[in-house]
């Protein structure tokens, strides 16, 4: 179909933000969100991922920012290394929009998971769990005398 014989019924209306001149979209970026998400997880830095998925680490950085588009080759070849299937990527993600980025809460949340991940003694990270499993329950104890 040329583009003198489009409809208007043809023309797909995209939200605001996403326009087809732009380099990436929102679902861009919600899909480099998860891609640093599961490499904090996993401690690797933005480097080692650079190394393991060949690219520079500049282009990982726009990745992860959703700055450039990941081609669907591409982003088969983090999921390998990351662990996850594609869809995994887009999971979270609607229509309407894409959720605000990270509070510094969930910040907080995935660098502890990063570091207990990079303790090798397994003596220390039951330690470190019992700990905070006692946290937790005094903050709960805590809650309930509330």
């Amino acid at each position: 179909m040329t583009t003198t014989e489009m409809t208007e019924d043809d023309v797909v209306t995209l939200p605001s933000g996403d326009r087809p001149g732009q380099r990436a979209s929102a679902a861009d970026r919600h899909v480099g969100a998860r891609i640093r998400e599961r490499r904090v997880m996993m401690g690797l830095s933005q480097q080692q991922l650079a190394k393991l998925i060949g690219v520079t680490y500049q282009q990982a950085h726009k990745y992860e920012r959703g700055l450039n588009r990941i081609s669907a080759g591409r982003l088969f070849e983090i999921g390998q290394v990351l662990g996850v299937p594609v869809s995994w990527f887009f999971e979270g993600l609607t229509s309407d929009s894409v959720g605000p980025e990270a509070s510094p809460r969930q910040r907080m949340c995935l660098e502890l998971a990063r570091n207990f991940a990079l303790i090798d003694n397994e003596k220390h990270q039951e330690a470190l769990s019992q700990m905070a499993r006692a946290l937790a329950a005094q903050s709960q104890a805590e809650r309930a005398e509330d």
